[in-house]
């Protein structure tokens, strides 16, 4: 069976970080798990607690000094895994860590190399804040636009992919940029994408959400940058050859 690399970036979460970690650590999954917790220069107490929980729970824990944001700190999470697949899981609540092991399966079962978790998909019947929809509803459908591929939600956090096509991404992104970049990126390839429905419970500023309107007019740049103006020799360094589309076959 394969094993799943966890990569979570963690910033100034201490409030809820303890617990958050307990949810993580006794969430199911039907393979091995490795969990890889980076701190990207917390202010308040976050790295003590992953320090402190760290012997009980058996993760890892990286020191990201000085602070470079969401998307540096989930490259460097790429840089350290070592199972055969990837994701990332957000160190909040808004995402339900039960939803994993549906997402992970068709990549098991051979049928997928990448598996998308979407908020928004017609079978979640939650209810959303209006502002945060209408912007990922944009966002996505720009992207779907400038990609070629067609998704419901290309801002969700929870993404797994086959590892051997993260650790050949040439990721540039520092900010919350990593979503575009990483979907602009396996547009690129010839690879067999899933979108599955997950359940979300979004939280507001004052609860400690970060991404504001500011990291909304950087995702549209970013759109452009990604799809339009990055090759694929640019975003891809040795990808395997059977990701690789037939123009890139040498």
């Amino acid at each position: 069976m394969p094993k799943l690399s966890v990569i979570v970036p963690v910033y100034n979460e201490e409030r809820h970080l303890a617990k958050v970690i307990d949810v993580l650590m006794s969430s199911p999954c039907q393979i091995e798990r490795e969990w890889i917790f980076v701190d990207d220069c917390s202010r308040d107490g976050s790295l003590s607690i992953l320090k402190e929980l760290a012997p009980k729970y058996g993760y890892k824990v990286i020191e990201q000094n000085p602070n470079q944001g969401k998307g540096r700190a989930v490259v460097r999470g790429f840089q350290e895994a070592t199972g055969d697949l990837v994701m990332i899981q957000d160190a909040d609540f808004e995402y339900d860590p039960c939803d994993v092991p549906q997402l992970l399966q068709p990549v098991i079962d051979g049928k997928a190399d990448v598996v998308y978790g979407s908020r928004f998909k017609k079978s979640v019947f939650q209810v959303h804040r209006t502002y945060h929809y209408f912007v990922n509803y944009f966002l996505t459908v720009v992207s779907n636009l400038l990609s070629g591929i067609y998704l419901t939600d290309m801002e969700t956090c929870y993404k797994v992919f086959r590892t051997d096509i993260i650790k050949a991404m040439n990721l540039k992104s520092q900010r919350f940029g990593i979503e575009v970049e990483l979907t602009a990126y396996i547009a690129k390839a010839r690879l067999r994408i899933f979108e599955l429905p997950i359940s979300y419970f979004p939280r507001t500023r004052l609860q400690g959400k970060k991404i504001g309107w500011k990291d909304g007019l950087a995702a549209l740049m970013h759109l452009v940058r990604f799809n339009v103006f990055t090759s694929f020799e640019q975003a891809f360094t040795a990808l395997p050859e059977k990701y690789r589309p037939p123009q890139q076959y040498k």
